[in-house]
This record gives C-alpha cells, structure tokens and sequence, in this order.
C-alpha cells in the first residue's frame, strides 16, 4: 500500500549531513513493512536484522562500539558484505538490545555514509527510559503514524480522483462526481481507520465484522504490551486511561478530568502512565493555548488538555458503534454523541500526519476553537464541525479578538472562502481535510 512517508524516506536518503534514522510509531502502524518496501525499491541491497529474541545478534553490541567490528560480524550473520552507499541497514525491534541503540552514536561519527533506519514496536516507550543511552543529536527521527485518509483512498482504488481534486483550484466546489464518493468514503474511513491491517482486510472482502475482529486484536495487543513492557504498577492504571478516552471525549467539555478515570484521582497518580501512552504512540495530547502568541509550544497549558486515540478506527471499535449508524448519523441513533468525538480525532490524526502540531484554544467557559496551529508565522485556528452546518460562534469569537489572516472551518460542507472578521476563511470538507497544503502556501 502508497504510504506518504516513503517520500520523506527518500528525502532523508540523500540528504547532505544525514545521519542513522530512528522511526517511531504506534505498534502495527507499518514501519517494518515500509521501510523493507523502501530498500527494496531504492538500494540494490538492504541487509535486515531483527533483535528481538536474537541473542547473537545483540551479543555483537555487547562488547563495544567498534563500528568496524560491528559491521564485520553483521557481514557474517547476514551472510553478504554491508556496502556503504549500496546497503540499506534496518535495525527492527531496536529496542530490544539498548547496546545497538547507544551504538548509533558511533555509526553517525565513523559511518556517515552508511544508510542505517532503526525502528522497533514500542521503540518511543524505550527511548523514554532513563537507563538508555540514547544518542541525542546523533540520529534523525521520523514518526510514522496509521494511514491517514488520502492513503486510504489511494488503497481503496480512488488514486484517480485523489490526483484530479488536488489540481482543482483552491475556491472551486466540488461537484458531485466527488462529493459523494468521498463522503462515503470517509464515513467507511471513520469505521475502518488507518490501522494497515484493517484497511487490506477492507479492501479485500469489505467485511464489517472482520474489520471489526482486527481492531479487537489489535487493542487487546495493546493492553497485552502494558503487561509485558510497562511497570507492573502502572499497568492498572494504564488500563483505566486508554479505555477512558472514548468516554470523555463523547462529553460537551471534553477537556480530560482524571476524577472520570478513577474517583477522586489526581493528575501526578497518572503522569508516568500518560507519558508510556504518549510514548507508545497509544494516545495524543491536545492543550490548551489561551494566549495565540507564538510560538504556541511557549503558551501551552499543559496540564489542561484533551485526549484522543492514535486511530480513529480503533475509537470507532472501542466504542462499539456500529456500521450502519456510523454511516447514516441517525440524529436519534443512541450513539449520536459521539459524532463530535469521531470528527475530532480524525481531524487531529489527519493534521499529525501532515507535520501539523496542533493547540486548542478556550476563553473562560464562553468560547472554544477546536484547534489552533502555526504556519509561516500565523497562529490559525480551525473549527471542525461534524455535519453541514458551518455556524461557529466560537471560531467568530477568534476572529473578532486576533484578527488572524487566515482560518479554517471543515465540515460536509463544499469548498467556499469567505470573510468573517476580516479573516480569509476557508470552507474545506472534511473528506478534502488533506488539502489543506494548497491553501497555506
């Protein structure tokens, strides 16, 4: 399947001062397949070690950081010679051997023409941790995330249309040609997700239920990892935060109350826990911004903030909602109140995947804009709406107050631009939330 990240893969390939690449993502998301997909196609070689349950191979760092040595007992259990400039080396599951980790360091300084990708399952949880030696400065890193909805088109066989509505210009409507398959499409997306095996299983058999049975699988896995890797202490309340997140951002304030996870919990019981779910990649933090000065990172709350999950496939399966109501929003559906739920996580997911970082903002109890990032010295906010209906008193609110040149209201509603407080604001439909490129340049 496309992934969009084989671009930037590509980019850091022939980089001038390139240095050994950590990828980072959830657990299932594709890194393994991606970058064994990418030497394939862009090295005559790739020589690919796993550490996990391999003694011999994690017995090689052991003994020092002799980079020569290292690739010399590599050559062996490999069983061809590492080229530089020819061989892609990929260290998967990393993070099972902290020796292989601290050894980057030296492949930087010693082997820089050496093309090194290291990845691993819950490599961010490792790399957290105070007794590894990571090497800072001395990697680029790279987050990899699930599909996101331009993927997943791509995969469900609307590269087509994908490509023609990228061309149209930025203030056409759309017609219908695209309006209602993409619709539907992203109403599928909001049921299946990006999780890559769900979206082959869909594309395959589009079968509800087996979709459904990956999803399961998937998120019991997760919970199995809390066990395996996470402290034993932690592990309860690990359980409590994730399966929590649904719940709480179903609520009309939806800001994450740690009293709804346990009674009469406090924020400093789950801080450690939070940090393992960040991570994992299990989770992502949305905080809050009263203040739109940049840069937004300096003016962030961050214990006022709201939490969602890294898929919006798997929130659909945590909270059971099922096929026919996610794909008909029935007003009197009893699962209606997790509409602004859905269209929340995925905008966010959505924004992540395109190397936005993303605030909220709030003023008191009166106004809120759902999210609010930078772009070439502007702080933008952008409203998400999970109909038609565009009204956005808050998002006036903003514009009134900041005066921003530009914002954002995404909704099913066509593509518009109007002005609102003399702000330049852009009607752009969910289902085309990946465009959003074409009008921040």
């Amino acid at each position: 399947m496309y992934r969009e990240i084989t671009e930037r893969l590509k980019k850091w390939k022939t980089k001038k001062n390139r240095k050994p690449l950590v990828l980072t993502g959830v657990r299932q998301c594709g890194k393994t397949y991606i970058i064994k997909d990418f030497g394939k196609n862009e090295f005559p070689d790739v020589a690919y070690f796993m550490f996990e349950k391999n003694a011999r191979l994690q017995a090689v760092f052991e003994m020092d950081y002799d980079t020569k040595r290292i690739l010399s007992e590599l050559d062996l259990i490999c069983g061809h010679k590492i080229e530089a400039g020819k061989t892609l080396v990929i260290f998967d599951e990393i993070q099972a051997c902290p020796d292989a980790i601290a050894s980057l360091k030296f492949f930087c300084e010693e082997c820089r023409e050496l093309h090194i990708i290291a990845a691993g399952s819950l490599l961010g949880v490792e790399i957290g941790k105070e007794n590894i030696s990571f090497p800072v400065g001395k990697v680029d890193r790279m987050q990899m995330y699930p599909m996101n909805f331009r993927e997943f088109l791509i995969a469900v066989g609307y590269g087509e249309l994908v490509k023609k509505a990228s061309e149209m210009h930025k203030d056409s409507e759309l017609s219908e040609l695209y309006t209602i398959p993409l619709e539907r499409e992203l109403r599928n997306f909001y049921y299946v997700g990006g999780m890559p095996e769900a979206v082959g299983e869909w594309v395959e058999d589009h079968s509800v239920s087996d979709v459904d049975e990956i999803q399961r699988g998937l998120l019991d896995g997760y919970e199995n990892d809390f066990s395996k890797h996470a402290p034993t202490a932690e592990v309860p309340r690990l359980r409590l935060l994730y399966k929590s997140i649904p719940e709480q951002l179903a609520k009309e304030n939806n800001k994450f109350v740690f009293s709804h996870v346990k009674e009469s919990a406090r924020a400093k019981e789950f801080e450690n826990s939070l940090s393992w779910l960040f991570d994992a990649g299990l989770a992502y933090k949305l905080c809050l911004v009263e203040n739109p000065s940049l840069p937004l990172s300096m003016y962030a709350d961050d214990s006022y903030f709201k939490l969602y999950m890294s898929d919006v496939g798997l929130l659909r399966c945590r909270t059971k909602v099922p096929y026919n109501d996610l794909i008909e929003w029935r007003s009197d559906s009893v699962y209606a109140r997790f509409r602004g739920a859905f269209t929340e996580n995925f905008v966010l997911t959505e924004l992540l995947s395109y190397g936005i970082e993303p605030y909220f903002w709030r003023s008191g109890n009166s106004a809120e804009v759902d999210f609010l990032f930078e772009n070439d010295g502007r702080a933008i906010p952008l409203e998400a709406k999970a109909e038609i209906r565009t009204k956005a008193q808050s998002y006036r609110s903003y514009c009134k107050k900041y005066h921003p040149t530009l914002g954002f209201r995404v909704s099913f509603k066509n593509v518009g631009i109007n002005t609102i407080e003399d702000t330049e604001s852009v009607s752009l439909p969910l289902y085309m939330l990946w465009n959003i490129s074409k009008y921040l340049s």
